[in-house]
């Protein structure tokens, strides 16, 4: 069995590291907002490229808190509308909600599944007061046309970098391109931790102080609370361990390129859509590959067909935002194409420890489909 993603196998590598990190933690005798924490978020904004970090409990606590941030310092407004893409995770949307923000869900590029940018525009009101693009299964969505939309309506710009740890917009890192950006570390991520974990990034110090404070009950000062916030706290044991890992990440991406390579210049089915690089894409460091999305007119028969040649496989996501039986606000968005993606995408095993005979198999199974 090639399995979806192993894991185990992923952190096998950095296994006697996590324990001394871990038992670091242990012996200290402090586990929340101390030296561990401290350290990733000065580790994580060198890397990303930015001035400030903030750990908290979840990418969708990452994305809440930057949203109630803004509205707390003035620069939305309940009831103000946020673009986001309709081909999306649930939590994109769910953090706009939470809010008491709305959601505006625009069309993807079907050959990207990222928001296409020449959509977002048509979408643009006078309650308009932030675009938020998603990286999604690792590729870039940041481009020339939504930076001068961002600028033309004075519109923030909210990255979801949920899914792109180390992916690059020329010569910057998603996560410094907008105003702000969410990271997840959910165990399967690129950079993933063993348990739940996030961070917001930032180059705004106002909204960072803001940010830090909401994640910690609204406080500035121990028992003094400027605002309602959240308990949404990076754990120190995390965070040591995603100092540990995020020391490989680049190369851990890097093998992520080769297996998406083969796959690209090795599938041949006519039955098969391959997914694309975007146009504003200047280099192969621009997607890291954390899902590798085909697509299939037949996805259900390919979908046992290939369990039955021993290989897993995933759906993201079988149901649309705007189908979602918990979001019925949502249910009058008419997204065809969005509608046409989630019924066809299927994600192949992709990771930086899948071996050369299981791509090949891999390759070779899915060529023979018929």
């Amino acid at each position: 069995m090639i399995p979806f993603l192993d894991l185990k196998k992923v952190n096998e590598k950095y296994e006697q590291d996590i324990r001394h990190a871990v038992n670091r933690v242990i012996d200290s005798g402090w586990y929340l907002l101390g030296a561990e924490v401290e350290a990733f978020e000065s580790e994580f904004s060198k890397y990303i490229g930015v001035n400030h970090t903030i750990g908290v409990a979840s990418g969708l606590d990452a994305l809440r808190v930057i949203l109630k941030a803004y509205i707390e310092i003035g620069e939305l407004q309940e009831g103000d509308e946020v673009i986001v893409p309709g081909h999306t995770f649930i939590a994109s949307i769910l953090a706009i909600m939470d809010v008491g923000l709305k959601p505006v869900l625009a069309e993807p590029d079907p050959d990207t599944y990222n928001m296409d940018p020449d959509r977002i525009e048509d979408h643009i009101t006078e309650r308009t007061g932030a675009i938020m693009i998603v990286h999604l299964y690792g590729q870039n969505a940041y481009s020339d046309t939504i930076r001068k939309l961002c600028k033309k309506y004075d519109l923030k710009l909210i990255e979801d970098a949920a899914q792109a740890h180390g992916a690059f917009y020329q010569e910057k890192r998603i996560g410094s391109l907008g105003d702000a950006a969410a990271f997840s570390f959910y165990p399967g991520k690129n950079l993933g931790a063993l348990g739940g974990a996030g961070a917001i990034c930032t180059d705004d110090e106002p909204l960072a102080n803001v940010c830090r404070a909401l994640g910690n009950y609204g406080s500035e000062k121990k028992y003094h609370n400027k605002y309602q916030g959240y308990n949404s706290r990076l754990d120190e044991i995390q965070a040591a361990i995603l100092r540990v890992k995020l020391k490989g990440l680049d190369d851990d991406n890097q093998r992520r390129r080769v297996v998406a390579d083969f796959y690209l210049n090795n599938i041949e089915n006519p039955k098969i859509t391959l997914p694309k690089l975007s146009n504003s894409a200047t280099n192969s460091k621009d997607h890291v590959w954390h899902l590798f999305v085909i697509r299939c007119e037949e996805r259900a028969r390919l979908i046992q067909y290939l369990d039955k040649h021993g290989i897993g496989t995933l759906i993201h996501y079988p149901v649309p935002p705007n189908r979602q039986e918990g979001y019925k606000s949502l249910h009058s968005y008419k997204l065809p194409l969005t509608e046409f993606l989630h019924e066809k995408v299927l994600s192949l095993p992709i990771s930086p420890v899948i071996s050369r005979s299981e791509i090949e198999k891999v390759v070779q199974v899915i060529n023979n489909f018929q």
